[in-house]
């Protein structure tokens, strides 16, 4: 059984999000603005992968939001 996810984890998630989220952005500027065909590509295939990873980490949240402890009322 899955054990829900520390705060720490969480962050380091957040961030690798937010890192995969500036590459994402970065290649698909990248690609846009590229002349050589071949160079175009590999840029906009990083965009894939940057989003694939990006989506295995919102997975990973989701999955253990149901096991996340509710948070105290204030």
């Amino acid at each position: 059984m899955m054990q829900a996810m520390t705060a720490k984890e969480l962050e380091y998630i957040a961030d690798s999000m937010s890192n995969e989220d500036l590459q994402i952005k970065q290649c698909a500027v990248a690609a846009a603005t590229m002349t050589n065909v071949q160079l175009q590509q590999a840029c906009s295939h990083m965009v894939d992968v940057h989003t694939q990873h990006y989506n295995t980490l919102l997975n990973a949240v989701q999955q253990h939001q149901s096991m996340a402890p509710a948070q105290p009322q204030s």
